[in-house]
């Protein structure tokens, strides 16, 4: 994780037992959760609730996977302490001609919860996807590698017990990058942006998510450029619609005994 606020706080409560009826004073390790303001050209865009960390990824991925604006056309993130939370102000290339009334317009705040929050039409929230690239052909196994890392690298996850995570693996299932938070979305918005900027190839990857996959989480993975997404949790009907669609391969209900293959199942190979 970048340096910043601290991603937890230490809170007090009180804990009681079933087996004993016994009632102690613990300290509980909690998440936080921090109002972050997203800006293009110093001209307010959203505010979404998202962990306080790595906040230049967040901000990147955010404008790549919601199609506001190609990575190219990322000249700097500055991210600044607000009274009220953070900023981060992404300062676009001039000469892209990039119009931001092409993105989904939002008219207020999103949580952490949701995607689309302050979306206006039905026609903006669920929009025609791109069709991925070739990508490559993982084994099975390699997604249970991936998985088993996944699993051990989510140090914000061990320490609270209330995050997600996104992580990004290669063809081999070595997982290369992990990013936690609060919100499902952003976990993913997250990992995308740091993918970019340490200059990972989206098309020799996977990515994995640790929440049940929705279809914005597909329409993310497919504009950051990867063809195969795996899922710990059920992916809805709408979901694997999006994904047959852009032909990119998902994968859920990805646990420690097995996996289930939903659409794209050319790029799984046995082994």
């Amino acid at each position: 994780m970048s340096a910043g606020p601290s991603p937890f706080e230490a809170r007090p409560a009180w804990r009681w037992r079933q087996a004993d009826g016994a009632v102690e004073a613990i300290s509980r390790d909690l998440p936080a959760e921090t109002a972050v303001g997203l800006a293009y050209d110093s001209a307010p865009y959203v505010v979404v609730m998202a962990s306080p960390a790595d906040i230049e990824d967040l901000a990147v991925g955010f404008t790549v996977t919601e199609r506001v604006a190609p990575f190219a056309a990322i000249e700097r993130v500055t991210v600044s302490v607000q009274p009220e939370g953070l900023l981060a102000d992404v300062l676009l290339s001039k000469s892209a001609g990039l119009d931001l009334a092409l993105a989904r317009r939002r008219t207020l705040e999103s949580r952490s919860s949701c995607g689309l929050c302050g979306v206006e039409t039905l026609r903006e929230a669920v929009r025609p996807i791109a069709a991925v690239g070739a990508g490559p052909t993982v084994t099975r196994a390699a997604i249970q590698r991936a998985l088993e890392a996944l699993e051990t690298g989510q140090s914000l996850g061990a320490r609270t017990r209330a995050t997600h995570a996104a992580a990004w693996a290669d063809a081999e299932g070595r997982v290369r990058l992990v990013r936690e938070d609060v919100g499902r979305h952003n976990a993913l918005d997250k990992l995308a942006g740091a993918a970019l900027r340490q200059g990972l190839d989206p098309g020799q990857a996977f990515i994995l998510v640790t929440s049940r996959c929705s279809y914005e989480m597909v329409e993310k993975a497919a504009a950051a450029g990867v063809s195969i997404l795996v899922a710990i949790s059920a992916p809805t009907a709408l979901a694997i619609a999006q994904a047959e669609a852009a032909g990119l391969t998902l994968v859920a209900l990805a646990r420690a005994d097995g996996h289930t293959v939903f659409a794209g199942g050319q790029r799984i190979a046995a082994g």
